[in-house]
């Protein structure tokens, strides 16, 4: 997708939450979803360098391509892969992703210690609940 010779280091840290933060999000369609988001967003948009979540929100750390905004990379990837999972029936229900997203700049130093960050979210989470670690991110910003 990027061409080798280009120098791009456009890194975003993105959080995706389920529609009402319902944790229908199970191990099996995880299991079965973030490859699926892995290849939309390569056929098209970006570079996953990291993707994991529970059963209410996701975490992506994005390289994005310079040609394509980040509210487009992530409208898409949001709608195709609820798109995908009502079209296969992962879900006992329609699966809808929340309209905002929480999204924050990574300097390319980060980039293991935020794929670190994004690795142990299963762990992470059984002591820490999803409103707790917004409101931990938005601590960090300035202002």
């Amino acid at each position: 997708m990027i061409n080798p010779t280009s120098k791009v280091f456009l890194f975003v840290h993105v959080i995706c939450c389920v529609k009402g933060r319902e944790s229908i999000l199970t191990k099996p369609v995880r299991n079965v979803l973030f490859p699926r988001i892995r290849q939309v967003a390569a056929d098209k948009l970006a570079r996953i360098v990291a993707i994991n979540g529970v059963e209410n929100h996701l975490h992506i750390l994005l390289q994005l391509h310079p040609s394509f905004g980040l509210s487009q990379v992530v409208k898409t990837l949001k709608d195709e892969s609820s798109l995908w999972l009502n079209l296969n029936k992962f879900l006992p229900q329609d699966f809808e992703w929340e309209e905002d997203y929480m999204a924050y700049s990574v300097s390319p130093s980060a980039i293991r210690q935020v794929t670190e960050y994004i690795d142990q979210q299963e762990v992470h989470h059984k002591t820490r609940t999803l409103d707790s670690e917004l409101e931990a991110f938005d601590r960090l910003i300035p202002g």
